[in-house]
């Protein structure tokens, strides 16, 4: 398998390896942020709009990062986005352990976040191809897959009990040092030049931009995204305020209820990972997986079923963007690769703003059920009209993938 060959690598098994425990501290803190703003002001909106904040930057500085990641060392701008990154989690955990923290500083502290991880995201995935080099990518997607939903299950489990037992700003610390082995590893990495690129960066930007809208598959798988991620994977605002304003648990109860959606994410990226290749309709199944678990969750579930519930809407999110990762990325020119998943993150976390607040504001005008049941809906009228259009199918020859 080319994961196994990709292991026997040393050079690309320590950044797996870094790369996961810099993962498995994003989810304690996104885990511990959701519970902090609960604690502060005990609002879901509030906490939608911290959201906003958090993923705001995604439209605004996606496709400039895609043209970042084309036309400078990639390994550069990774050191600056992981180091940004490490020095807010270790600020923020400051405030909080010396009980200085604000409702206002989350807010300042989620945009900032938000703005190196909207840099991060593309310039990581094209690194990736660097790394393993295109003939080993289908591999390097289903190690990637396997870490990040390991994390998304360890993460918020271990956060829920370091909460209980030391309190949140250890949450924020721990991620702060957890950047430490990437950033170790990236300075002892070769940095490599990129392929000289012709034009302004904003014709490089609306050469990505065109490429998606020309590309029918593309475009469908992209558009898919778009809307799943809008009304269907704002966890982040939905599980922690299901948890605490609908059940009445604890952080515990909470962490356990995050680690429910990993689970289900991870048995989609095995399922995956044992099939064949990525099958693009998969993504419209995928998000109308994640509907229907989103509407179990107006029932009057005791908090093993919202767990259960939560686990089917982790493997219908994953099915989604498993499938839509790797058609997208099997699909473009190396030579475009960091603008197109610019754009495929400005879509992926650029409606997350917007559906995290609709989350929070439905669910403190209707009800945690209700909400739910609204935001299924409004997925499943997306999931109906872009079954309407035409699905082009993958070329034939494409070579076998699974997951990112």
């Amino acid at each position: 398998m080319l994961a196994l060959a990709l292991l026997r690598d040393p050079r690309y098994r320590n950044y797996w390896i870094a790369l996961f425990i810099s993962q498995l501290g994003t989810w304690m803190q996104a885990a511990a942020q959701g519970w902090l703003v609960l604690e502060l002001t005990g609002s879901a909106e509030r906490l939608g709009l911290v959201m906003v904040c958090q993923f705001l930057p995604s439209l605004l500085l996606s496709l400039p990062a895609g043209v970042l990641a084309d036309r400078y060392p990639r390994r550069n701008l990774l050191l600056l986005t992981q180091g940004g990154m490490a020095v807010l989690a270790g600020l923020m955990a400051l405030l909080i352990l010396t009980d200085l923290i604000r409702y206002e500083y989350v807010l300042v502290f989620a945009f900032a976040y938000g703005a190196f991880n909207a840099i991060d995201l593309p310039v990581r995935q094209s690194f990736t191809v660097e790394l393993a080099g295109r003939e080993r990518y289908p591999g390097a997607i289903a190690l990637n897959s396997f870490g990040f939903n390991v994390s998304r299950v360890s993460g918020p489990a271990a956060a829920g009990l370091l909460i209980a037992s030391f309190g949140l700003g250890w949450a924020y610390l721990l991620n702060a040092l957890s950047f430490v082995i990437m950033l170790v590893l990236l300075l002892r990495t070769a940095s490599r030049t990129t392929e000289p690129v012709h034009g302004s960066a904003l014709q490089q930007a609306l050469e990505g931009l065109r490429y998606v809208w020309h590309e029918p598959l593309v475009r469908q798988v992209v558009l898919t995204v778009g809307l799943a991620s809008l009304f269907g994977m704002n966890f982040q605002t939905l599980v922690p305020a299901y948890s605490r304003l609908v059940l009445g648990l604890d952080a515990q109860g909470y962490g356990f209820l995050m680690s429910a959606v990993g689970v289900g994410a991870i048995a989609a990226a095995l399922l995956q990972a044992l099939t064949s290749r990525a099958r693009p309709i998969r993504t419209l199944v995928g998000s109308a997986i994640l509907a229907l678990s989103l509407a179990l969750l107006f029932l009057p579930l005791p908090p093993w079923g919202v767990a259960v519930a939560l686990a089917i809407c982790g493997f219908g999110m994953i099915t989604t963007l498993v499938n839509a990762n790797t058609t997208v990325q099997l699909l473009v020119p190396d030579r475009l690769r960091g603008r197109v998943m610019s754009v495929y993150s400005m879509v992926l976390l650029g409606v997350a703003p917007l559906g995290g607040y609709l989350t929070g504001s439905l669910m403190d005008t209707l009800g945690g059920r209700t909400a739910s049941l609204v935001l299924a809906g409004l997925l499943v009228l997306s999931a109906l009209w872009l079954s309407r259009h035409p699905w082009p199918r993958m070329v034939e020859d494409q070579p076998r993938s699974v997951s990112s």
